[in-house]
């Protein structure tokens, strides 16, 4: 498996317990349409996302990001940073 791939592996996995509806994920689910996930659900979310992988997830880049796929992504370019 490809780093980026056990990244989204990661992050599904730490999803899990937040998605109450049991939506398939995919690279293009959303956090807010998809999941329906409200601002504290997201909260929660990003610090065990920072947590897992010992980053910082700043508002500004929570903004930003909208779909799993972007997320990975945010967390692939933060490891690499550190």
């Amino acid at each position: 498996m490809t780093d980026r791939a056990e990244t989204f592996a990661k992050v599904a996995e730490l999803i899990a317990p937040f998605n109450k509806k049991g939506v398939d994920l995919s690279e293009t689910t959303r956090f807010a349409q998809d999941l329906e996930w409200d601002s504290l659900t997201v909260m929660d979310f990003v610090a065990a996302i920072e947590d897992e992988f010992d980053i910082i997830i700043t508002m500004n880049m929570q903004a930003e990001i909208e779909t799993i796929g972007q997320l990975v992504d945010a967390v692939e370019t933060l490891k690499a940073k550190a």
